[in-house]
């Protein structure tokens, strides 16, 4: 698949063939071209960097970053990211050369990049994900640790040692004897690197590690003083050479392998996610972008080059300066291969401190702050710590493993660990038991402990608000539950959770899901789960065992008054739950059921004598009459068939409301723009009919002008389940932008 057919931008009309392809190449002209200079003249100081930093020839980084940027540009899943040496795999690179040398690396490259293709074929690539992301921000603080305390021994003129600890107990040595032109010259990159973020948006536009590179490499051949520079062994084709096979020690290669694939996929994966939050084009395929890094991982290894990644800096760069395909990074290698090839004799002049600069000021800014503050705030702290000391002070592999296996205990901890309290409830001769959470084995230390509290003798409630119950703890409630009852106490057990002990030997544990809590409090009856009993029965013996523990202390202060907000007249419609649609609790709502939710103007006296006694005795706030989808009322009146004489004298009161409608009520013509059918637009006019005939009320004029209560409307679309407003002049949605902001535009 051609560049230009799968990713040409959005076009602007119904161009197609030519006139399409002139287009591409246009925005390529416009956009890619230019982002691709960028992001070269920010990759070519990185590449070198990292392959001395590394201990690889300097060439190898430069064939990295053009068989990064060419072959993944291409075959890769990520539009926008640019691929090439990354500094998180310089620990690794550096160890696999001092173990193994500098062709069996390259063998080692290949291999991890055979075993990336085949992650990618076996589609396995959003599992690199799963990773805990303080693993990972861990892991690149360690790395950028490592690499600064390195290189702060070649930017004061002197060589890096082989670990962490060696660098940084030799540092005060190195001091003392630090070659002070290295030192300047580093010290001038440092200086340009940090201070560059100052500077005006116009003098950024160039790249600060190109500026701060060349600056030094200016002020090291100007003054007079002696520092090392990068050392090219010929052109860059003269550095290409084949791996070597291992002579043996299998075990240890095949380790380094899986750890080169694993590292190299995680962060390219990573930094794919991140670069997909920068655009709007389009996401990333992760298992082509592991194939993708796979093939350039292969081909890299193949000609003596440093492994491949996605590089989080490098594809930045691109989607700030303006990319908009994968030319961009397809274009950036083909100006590292030119520039490698024919200025070559330029990388000679540079400095090694100058690049021991650059790579300090980026290994420092791989441990973020911010990182720490979030690690601090989730309680991974203690991960992130031990993972960056494992791979400061042991190695690369070992902190990952180290730190996964901590961040899998904490987890484990997390989502077993049960709340357990037993406490004498107050004013009263029982106790209660509070078991919250997953109730398991490893919870019987800590359950035995809080039920030994309980007297012997003392009737106690048990409240199971768990999302799992195995046989261990199941039995050892019930052992404690027969030991509890012999002594003249007495045990009920009221299950808040999602599961319930009557399952526990019915089968395996399991998980349940907070949903089936839901499912159970709000689905209807299922007569078929409780065969030979009445329903009813059923239903309170349920909230008994379940809900009524709850609902007991809510409804203490309610014993001997009730003071409910509202008054609320709905329809006696059994799909119509009040307290469920207003999301409100006991003594909430003073409720009014009848057919069609009618407020009768005269020869009814139920609705007034409700309505008075809400308005002048309990003081509600608000009056509120709902209707409903589908009601069977509002078609009894629509179609003016034969209701029979219980039904027909009531909805004589429903009379003004089919009026109203036939004429062209305002709420049937906006219920009619939303799309509603005339039945539901005949029930939403009976709302705004009912609402004029309680404005008319004696009793609420009195209670909005002495008081303000208001009076509103509801209808209850069944099925959407959603409810919205019913207005004198209309309808309007009811959302939480609505909150406190007064009413919605009306439809």
């Amino acid at each position: 698949m051609s560049i230009a057919s799968e990713h040409s931008p959005p076009s602007p009309g119904r161009e197609t063939g030519s006139n399409a392809r002139a287009l591409y190449w246009k925005s390529v002209a416009r956009h890619d071209v230019p982002a691709s200079i960028v992001v070269f003249l920010v990759a070519l100081p990185l590449s070198l960097g990292i392959a001395l930093a590394s201990g690889a020839p300097v060439a190898a980084g430069l064939i990295a970053a053009v068989v990064g940027g060419i072959v993944v540009g291409c075959l890769g899943g990520s539009v926008l990211q640019v691929s090439g040496p990354a500094a998180g795999l310089t620990v690794v690179v550096a160890e696999s050369i001092a173990q193994f040398g500098w062709r069996v690396t390259c063998f080692i490259v290949v291999a991890a990049g055979v075993l990336q293709i085949l992650f990618g074929l076996s589609r396995v690539a959003r599992a690199a994900l799963a990773v805990a992301p303080v693993v990972v921000h861990a892991m690149l603080a360690g790395i950028g640790v490592t690499i600064a305390l390195q290189q702060a021994h070649v930017l004061l003129g002197g060589d890096s040692r082989s670990s962490a600890w060696a660098n940084l107990t030799a540092l005060p040595e190195q001091l003392l004897s630090m070659n002070i032109g290295a030192t300047l010259v580093g010290g001038v990159v440092v200086a340009l690197m940090l201070g560059w973020r100052y500077l005006p948006a116009r003098v950024r536009v160039v790249p600060g590690p190109l500026v701060a590179v060349v600056v030094a490499t200016v002020l090291s051949l100007l003054a007079p003083v002696q520092v090392e520079r990068i050392v090219l062994s010929g052109s860059l084709f003269d550095a290409i050479a084949l791996p070597g096979i291992p002579s043996g020690g299998w075990g240890a290669v095949a380790l380094m392998v899986l750890t080169i694939a694993l590292i190299a996929s995680v962060e390219s994966l990573l930094s794919a996610v991140a670069v997909d939050r920068m655009h709007s084009g389009p996401r990333t395929d992760f298992d082509r972008e592991l194939i993708g890094q796979g093939s350039a991982n292969v081909l890299s290894g193949l000609l003596g080059g440093l492994p491949v990644t996605g590089v989080i800096v490098r594809s930045a760069t691109n989607v700030q300066a303006g990319a908009r395909t994968r030319a961009s990074a397809v274009l950036h290698g083909v100006w590292l291969l030119v520039f490698s090839v024919a200025l070559a004799s330029v990388v000679e002049q540079i400095p090694t401190a100058a690049l021991a600069g650059l790579l300090i000021v980026i290994g420092v800014q791989l441990v973020k702050i911010a990182h720490i503050k979030l690690a601090r705030r989730t309680g991974d702290l203690l991960v992130y710590l031990v993972t960056i000391g494992g791979v400061v002070l042991l190695n690369l592999l070992a902190g990952v493993i180290l730190g996964l296996l901590l961040a899998f205990a904490l987890l484990l901890w997390r989502v077993v660990r049960v709340a357990i309290v037993a406490e004498p409830i107050p004013q009263s001769q029982r106790w209660l038991v509070r078991v919250d959470g997953s109730c398991t084995f490893l919870a019987l230390p800590r359950l035995f402990g809080e039920l030994a509290k309980v007297p012997a003798d003392a009737d106690v409630t048990v409240e199971l608000t768990v999302d799992f119950l195995d046989h261990a703890a199941f039995e050892a409630l019930q052992d404690w539950v027969r030991r509890q009852e012999s002594s003249g106490g007495s045990v009920e057990f009221v299950e808040i959770g999602s599961v319930r002990m009557a399952d526990a030997l019915t089968g395996p544990p399991a998980r349940g899901l907070s949903r089936s809590i839901w499912d159970e409090v709000l689905g209807p009856w299922r007569p078929a789960q409780i065969p030979h009993r009445d329903p009813v029965t059923a239903g309170v013996a349920a909230y008994h065992r379940s809900h009524a523990h709850v609902v007991r202390p809510h409804l203490d202060d309610l014993v001997h008054r009730q003071d409910p907000d509202s008054f609320f007249l709905t329809c006696s419609d059994s799909r119509i739950v009040p307290n469920v649609i207003t999301n409100s609790g006991p003594g909430d709502l003073f409720t009014v059921r009848n057919v069609g939710n009618l407020v009768p103007a005269c020869g009814d006296a139920s609705v007034d004598a409700a309505l008075v006694f809400a308005l002048e005795e309990l003081n509600v706030r608000c009056v509120v009459v709902c209707g409903h989808s589908g009601c069977g009322a509002m078609t009894a009146l629509h179609s003016g068939g034969d209701t029979g004489p219980g039904i027909a004298p009531w909805l004589v009161h429903a009379q003004p409301s089919l009026e109203r409608f036939l004429a062209g009520h305002p709420v049937a013509e906006a219920a009619r723009a939303a799309g509603y059918g005339e039945i539901d637009q005949l029930s939403m006019v009976n709302v705004a009919v009912q609402l004029a005939t309680l404005h008319r009320h004696p009793a609420v004029r009195r209670a909005v002008a002495e008081r303000g209560v208001t009076v509103s409307g509801l209808f209850f679309d069944i099925a959407t389940a959603r409810v919205i407003e019913v207005t004198a002049e209309g309808i309007a949605a009811i959302g939480e932008r609505e909150v406190g902001t007064g009413l919605p535009e009306l439809v």
